[in-house]
């Protein structure tokens, strides 16, 4: 797995190398300091598996960052990882396409966590999907499904667009591992994550 960590403070770089290292050692961890070294990171050693993003760097503003990537590799998972507070900046880093959003003051322990659920390899075990594994957008996502809600009514609902609601589904479609709204939805019924 190939994991690139952009982070333009070396102590906080350091820091997420060294959980991700202790989740995955196998992992293959890229450093980078700047958005701009993305091209030539990509170039030496590939597409990234997965992508762990700092919002504040001296060559993006806001979500810019995450949009940037998004468009670049479309089914990377992103995970921003900020100082900022989330009330600030996650539903705006959500829609910009990131796959999660956690606040650098969350701590070790919180930050493992998150990002344990994008380091494991290949799908969830037989033993099924773990509620704690879904976000909570994932989580209401699954409730307005099950209650048969269109994209429409959800888009009014979250106060989103109509485009947003369709990446999260598709999001949790591919964290769930299913095709459609009621396979997600039987899946949710089956395995208690309701």
């Amino acid at each position: 797995m190939r994991i690139f960590v952009i982070d333009d403070h070396p102590l906080m770089r350091e820091a997420v190398v060294m959980l991700i290292r202790r989740l995955h050692s196998k992992a293959s961890v890229i450093e980078l300091d700047r958005l701009a070294a993305i091209g030539a990171a990509t170039e030496q050693h590939g597409i990234p598996d997965f992508v762990c993003l700092d919002l504040k760097l001296p060559d993006t503003h806001g979500v810019s960052g995450v949009r940037e990537l998004r468009q670049q590799f479309p089914e990377v998972p992103i995970v921003v990882l900020s100082a900022a507070p989330a009330q600030d900046y996650q539903e705006l880093s959500l829609e910009a396409g990131a796959d999660n959003y956690i606040e650098k003051s969350a701590g070790a322990t919180e930050i493992s966590r998150v990002l344990k659920t994008f380091l494991d390899d290949g799908p969830d075990s037989e033993s099924g999907i773990e509620p704690e594994k879904l976000s909570k957008r994932q989580k209401q996502l699954l409730v307005m499904l099950d209650k048969g809600m269109s994209n429409r009514d959800i888009a009014a609902e979250l106060q989103i667009s109509e485009h947003t609601v369709k990446v999260h589904l598709w999001r949790l479609f591919r964290r769930l591992n299913v095709k459609s709204r009621s396979q997600a939805s039987h899946l949710a019924r089956t395995q208690g994550l309701l």
